[in-house]
């Protein structure tokens, strides 16, 4: 018994060392924002209005629920202990790249949401390009006999993905219309909502100033949204892009910090390989108390996550199945 306390109890300790090498502090403070301090004494203001936000406050929940955080520390050294064919030539293994997903995931691994992260994290950081030569359609006057619904739908894209807005929104009302948007339903409502209220000019600008995050999120929503029209010299050159970026990912970055709206809590959480892990919980409340009610809060939050991974996993390999073959 002694010794089950003593493991216990190194556990805890254990745990703190390693949580000690994230975040020293987090503060919900009077002026609406987040102040944290990393173990190296570097200190950071987050706005709270520019956070995600999430209405996530039942356990039983059945629906998928993507967070967009970073990705953990875990996670990315084993990427990088593994050795990544970042190359576009992949002669032993072709059947993966049928699909961008099955691409990724066989060397990456983890689920959808690791999927997300990864792409996302890629264009951000300006490896992955949606305007790259390798994503350019070929000019070419051929046209199907008879006209089929794929060259209809794309005869007027420059790229495999719909780079041009108007071009891109108008196939994403299709998909959605058709009931074909598959896994767009499965990300944040902030980005498909970015994506559809930016027009063309408000895009081209995005390059001009420093907003690569917004970019990127819009980038994203083109790339699923032209994902089952790419061709495997596509899905080659996004996969390349992606584990490049993932090999000089930069593990000791600003923790990201969602905002659980029903209990006045920030919660700085990251990205493993089992799914979502919090790092630390405060609450804009916190004050005004008690300690019982902060307990019963965050064993309530604990138990959000380890239901919202669980359900990720269930809901995504039904889709897979539906979906992705």
């Amino acid at each position: 018994m002694k010794k089950a306390i003593f493991l216990l109890i190194s556990m805890f300790m254990l745990s703190d060392i390693v949580f000690s090498q994230n975040i020293e502090n987090m503060q919900w403070g009077k002026d609406f924002q987040i102040h944290i301090t990393l173990a190296n004494d570097s200190n950071y203001i987050l706005d709270i209005k520019e956070l995600h936000h999430t209405q996530v406050a039942d356990e039983q929940s059945k629906s998928f629920t993507y967070l967009p955080t970073r990705l953990g520390s875990d996670f990315i050294q084993k990427l990088k202990q593994t050795e990544l064919d970042t190359s576009l030539i992949d002669e032993q293994n072709e059947d993966s790249h049928k699909t961008l997903w099955s691409a990724l995931h066989n060397t990456i691994g983890g689920g959808w949401v690791h999927f997300v992260n990864c792409v996302l994290y890629s264009l951000e950081k300006g490896y992955l390009d949606i305007e790259a030569p390798l994503m350019k359609r070929p000019e070419s006057n051929w046209k199907p006999k008879p006209m089929t619904e794929s060259y209809k739908r794309t005869k007027r894209w420059e790229y495999y993905v719909p780079v041009n807005q108007k071009l891109a929104i108008k196939e994403y009302k299709l998909k959605k219309k058709n009931n074909e948007l598959g896994h767009l339903h499965d990300i944040p409502q902030d980005f498909i909502d970015l994506f559809l209220n930016t027009s063309q000019k408000q895009y081209e600008m995005l390059d001009q100033i420093y907003k690569s995050r917004a970019k990127a999120r819009i980038d994203l929503v083109k790339i699923l949204v032209g994902a089952n029209y790419l061709g495997e010299t596509q899905i080659k050159y996004i996969k390349s892009m992606v584990l490049k970026a993932m090999v000089d990912y930069a593990d000791e970055q600003l923790p990201s910090v969602i905002i659980f709206d029903n209990y006045n809590a920030a919660v700085a959480m990251s990205l493993n390989e089992t799914g979502y892990q919090i790092d630390k919980i405060v609450f804009a409340d916190e004050r005004f108390i008690s300690l019982e009610t902060r307990v019963e809060r965050m064993n309530k939050i604990n138990l959000i996550v380890k239901q919202i991974n669980e359900v990720n996993k269930e809901v995504f390999q039904q889709k897979l199945n539906s979906y992705y073959n």
